[in-house]
């Protein structure tokens, strides 16, 4: 479990106001993922990303494929993240209901993306354990297997049944996806900044959060703070398993980096 939580740990962090001193608390060479914020443009999210190579971390810009107009729009941005010295980029599609341009999907953005100059390295894409509640659970496979020709790793959407979760990744294995997989879990949530977040980031994408997640919301609306150790345990003893291919654990903070920080070294501690 130690390793997970130190060698083989990320943080994900949202572009928004308080950010900069939060990510003051986290590790230093810590791998960093910032968000592609649903209310500000990419250069929130490259700004952001910038500040925290600054400061010595590995920073991974979200693109949210729906986000961007057309393949000239995705050149720039493309030149923007090799001109930040960002070799890794994470690819989501995005939860706007009307796309910006042709890019519906993050497979279409990232098969456009690969044929172009200075395309990072590495890239990262999604997946649903907990599956999507606008897309069926064929479609998110088929999807997965798609972008596995292009993709380095995937990161699972935050579920907090870890059953389901080794139900799901053994699914994918059979299925011959084998891609190396982050497992996404929440940091510790304190409710009342959770809401905070929440009020921020717009009302429509809220919504839409709480659909993917409504574990977390039943969690918290019986205590006030949530810890995930249960999860991390669980991702302990998928990780055992060589089959499963668990690169990691994915930290999603939602900005509470000093609680989830203090959290993660009292937890190596034991």
């Amino acid at each position: 479990m130690g390793d997970l939580l130190t060698r083989r740990s990320r943080f994900e962090v949202i572009p928004m106001r308080g950010v900069e001193e939060e990510t003051k608390f986290l590790p230093a060479g810590a791998t960093v993922a910032v968000t592609a914020s649903p209310r500000k443009t990419f250069e929130a999210t490259i700004a952001l990303a910038d500040l925290l190579r600054a400061r010595g971390h590995r920073v991974v810009p979200h693109v949210a494929a729906r986000s961007v107009r057309d393949r000239e729009h995705l050149r720039q941005i493309v030149a923007r993240i090799a001109a930040g010295g960002h070799d890794e980029v994470f690819v989501v599609g995005g939860d706007i209901t009307t796309p910006a341009g042709n890019y519906h999907s993050a497979y279409a953005l990232i098969t456009d993306m690969k044929e172009m100059a200075h395309c990072p390295r590495t890239v990262g894409v999604t997946a649903y354990p907990d599956g999507h509640p606008l897309i069926s659970n064929e479609e998110l496979m088929q999807a997965l297997k798609d972008k596995q020709a292009y993709a380095s790793y995937m990161i699972t959407q935050i579920c907090f049944d870890h059953k389901k979760i080794g139900a799901w990744l053994a699914g994918v294995r059979a299925q011959g996806v084998s891609l190396p997989v982050y497992l996404g879990i929440p940091g510790v949530l304190q409710r009342r900044k959770l809401l905070d977040i929440s009020l921020r980031v717009g009302v429509g994408q809220s919504t839409r959060f709480l659909n993917h997640n409504r574990g977390l919301l039943t969690a918290l609306l019986w205590r006030s703070n949530y810890r995930p150790d249960a999860l991390v345990a669980a991702a302990a003893a998928l990780a055992a398993d060589p089959g499963m291919n668990v690169a990691g654990l994915h930290l999603y903070t939602f900005n509470q980096c000093q609680a989830t920080v203090l959290w993660r070294q009292k937890l190596i501690g034991r």
